[in-house]
């Protein structure tokens, strides 16, 4: 590839890397531009004919894996309705479990058996708290939203892509050139949307506050320094969130490491390695929350716990050259991407899933 090309990948790659960090502060607008990037780079780099597209499905689907990741993290920082979350925890895990059975066997059919259904009720809920309290979900109401999202959305989008293989951008280029095509499909999305806007003004509540794309803000107790001083410094080593954190991070470390260069570990030795940095990371975490160690903010954590992370790779790297259990060590681009890659979602987790512990004490404190 020329010098145009790879900064064209560059872009598009570092893109898809850096938008979803937006997901946690302004939910809707994060994940739809993440879902539109991801519709639209394989057409961006068919109009460079050196960009090799042979192995753009594992590509795609590893950094689609990245910033649901982010997204079901932001559920844990923002979801103040615990039948929203517990569902979309369900949808998350199981397409993930999905996706990687799917990698390791490349049989179409288990994707669409395992439909990426959290990505539209993570829309469906962020779109409800535009203008309502999440308070408004209950288990009916997500259980029903999260049946209709899969059974009439999902399967047929995953039969489409995987199972009919229907090229996305032909069916685009088609209905860009085709007027009639064009006006007929601009002209159904236009009443799909009147008609879902007009089912919410005649049946929904009145709104609890003005129409908002960001966040909303957390409680004095959740934010900064003062999340640390009282539910992280709180919490169990070995516990459920541990245990949900190594299988979390393992399957999203399988799945990339399908497509990361040097990696000469075996799935199941993938999964033992990310399991034991897990565990030697939460160690080194808890150890700096006891003494004291408060991280400002997300940028700061996500900035000293790189440093952090890197130390535990390159110690784990130097034991396994003591021992000699792999023979070939992962290239040093390959260790760098894995250390922001554990790095992001590691702290995005432990962060966030201490806000949701937070909250759960200050629900049981307000109701006593």
């Amino acid at each position: 590839m020329g010098t145009s090309e790879w900064i064209v990948v560059i872009s598009v790659v570092g893109a898809r890397l850096l938008l979803p960090l937006a997901i946690p502060y302004f939910p809707l607008v994060g994940i739809i531009a993440c879902l539109i990037l991801d519709a639209f780079d394989q057409v961006i780099f068919r109009q460079f004919k050196a960009i090799d597209l042979s192995g753009y499905q594992q590509y795609d689907k590893a950094l689609d894996i990245y910033y649901l990741a982010i997204a079901f993290t932001a559920t844990m920082r923002n979801w103040t309705s615990r039948p929203a979350f517990r569902t979309s925890q369900f949808l998350w895990f199981y397409r993930l479990v999905g996706v990687v059975a799917f990698e390791l066997t490349q049989v179409r059919v288990i994707l669409l058996i395992f439909p990426n259904t959290f990505e539209y009720f993570f829309i469906f809920v962020e779109a409800v708290r535009l203008r309502w309290k999440q308070s408004h979900i209950g288990w009916w109401t997500a259980i029903v939203g999260a049946a209709i999202i899969w059974v009439f959305i999902k399967l047929p989008q995953e039969y489409w892509i995987h199972i009919g293989k229907w090229d996305t951008t032909t069916v685009i280029k088609t209905i860009l050139t085709t007027p009639a095509l064009l006006i007929a499909v601009v002209g159904g999305a236009v009443l799909i949307v009147a008609a879902f806007y007009w089912g919410i003004k005649r049946n929904a509540p009145p709104g609890d506050h003005p129409f908002t794309l960001r966040a909303d803000p957390l409680p004095p107790e959740c934010r900064g320094a003062d999340l640390y001083r009282t539910a992280r410094v709180a919490e169990k080593l070995f516990d459920w969130a541990l245990a949900e954190k190594a299988v979390f991070l393992g399957l999203v470390s399988v799945i990339f490491a399908q497509i990361l260069p040097g990696v000469a570990l075996s799935n199941f030795g993938v999964l033992i390695f990310v399991s034991v940095f897990v565990t030697i990371n939460a160690l080194v975490s808890q150890a700096m929350a006891r003494r004291g160690r408060a991280w400002n903010s997300v940028a700061v954590e996500l900035g000293g716990m790189a440093i952090v992370n890197l130390v535990i790779v390159l110690l784990m790297q130097f034991f396994d050259r003591v021992v000699g259990i792999i023979d070939n060590p992962a290239p040093v681009g390959t260790t760098l991407f894995f250390v922001f890659l554990v790095t992001v979602l590691t702290v995005l987790f432990d962060r966030y899933r201490t806000i949701l512990t937070a909250r759960g004490v200050l629900e049981r404190t307000s109701t006593t």
